[in-house]
C-alpha cells in the first residue's frame, strides 16, 4: 500500500522522488523502492522521521513498536498519517503526544489509480492537514471525510472489499468453466462485467437495485440467477460476512 501511494503521488507531481524516504527492513521492499520509484531508501527511522509528513504504512500488530521507534526522534511539527486497520488515533497519540495525527484507510486498487480511501481527523490535525493528505490519497483514486468511529465501517466496506469482489469471480469464471468455457474468455468475461457495471453505476448515478431489476427480465436468466441466490441466502451471508470484518477492525483496535 505504501508503494501504491508513493506511485500515485510521484506521477501527480504532488512530490518529487527527492522528497521521500522509505524506510523497510525488508532489502528485497527497499532494493523495490530504489531501482522502481527511484526515492532514497534506508532501515533508520530516523533519517524517516526527518520528513514533514510521516506515513505509518505497518500491520497493526507491530504499531506499538513503530510508534516506540519514532518517540524519542519525530519532531513535535510532524504531521503523522496512519493506515493500520483498527489502530485509533487515540492510541497514536498516546505514544507521540505532540504530533499532529490523521487516520485513513485506503483498498489496494490504488495500485491502479482506482483506489477508494476515507479520511479521518485525529488529534492536533488541522482542516489544512486534512486538505493535504486528501490530495496524497486523491492522487490515487477516490476520497471521502467520515468520523474516526466509522472507519470499520470502511474497513468492512472498501478496505476489505476489493477481496469480496475477487471472491465473487472466483465462483463466476468456475460457473463458466464448468458450463463448457475455457478459464481465459470466462475470466475475462466476467472481469469486464466486473468493470462495465461498476462504470455503468458511476456513469448513470442510479442505485444498483435499479440497475439490476433492469437486468432482470421476467421470468428470464437473471431472475432464476437471483431466486437461487435468494435461497441460499446469499445477500444475508454477504452482509453478515462484512459486518464480521468491521468486527475484526474493532477487535484489532482494542
Amino acid at each position: 500500500m505504501a508503494e501504491a501511494i508513493a506511485r500515485g503521488v510521484l506521477k501527480a507531481g504532488l512530490l518529487k522522488p527527492s522528497d521521500v524516504i522509505a524506510s523497510d527492513p525488508s532489502l528485497e521492499r527497499r532494493e523495490h523502492f530504489a531501482t522502481q520509484l527511484h526515492v532514497a531508501v534506508t532501515t533508520d527511522n530516523a533519517q524517516a522521521a526527518s520528513c514533514r509528513t510521516i506515513l505509518l504504512a505497518v500491520k497493526p500488530q507491530v504499531m506499538g513498536v513503530a510508534l516506540d521507534s519514532l518517540a524519542q526522534i519525530a519532531p513535535a511539527s510532524t504531521l503523522i498519517i496512519s493506515i493500520a486497520a483498527g489502530i485509533k488515533t487515540a492510541f497514536i497519540h498516546s505514544r507521540l503526544p505532540a504530533n499532529r495525527i490523521i487516520r485513513v484507510m485506503p483498498n489496494t486498487p490504488m495500485l491502479v489509480g482506482c483506489g477508494a480511501s476515507a479520511l479521518a481527523l485525529g488529534p492536533g490535525a488541522t482542516e489544512t492537514d486534512l486538505h493535504w493528505a486528501k490530495q496524497l490519497f486523491a492522487a490515487c483514486g477516490k476520497t471521502i471525510v467520515v468520523r474516526e468511529e466509522l472507519l470499520d465501517a470502511v474497513t468492512a466496506v472498501s478496505g476489505s472489499g476489493p477481496a469480496y469482489f475477487f471472491y465473487l469471480i472466483e465462483a463466476m469464471v468456475q460457473a463458466g468453466v464448468d458450463e463448457g468455457l475455457s478459464r481465459e474468455d470466462a475470466l475475462l468475461l466476467a472481469v469486464q462485467t466486473g468493470l462495465g457495471s461498476a462504470q455503468l453505476l458511476l456513469e448513470t448515478g442510479e442505485q444498483p437495485d435499479v440497475l439490476r431489476k433492469k437486468v432482470t427480465s421476467p421470468n428470464g436468466t437473471t431472475q432464476a440467477a437471483i431466486e437461487a441466490m435468494d435461497s441460499a441466502g446469499v445477500k444475508a451471508a454477504l452482509v453478515a460476512a462484512i459486518r464480521r470484518a468491521a468486527e475484526r477492525s474493532r477487535e484489532l483496535g482494542r
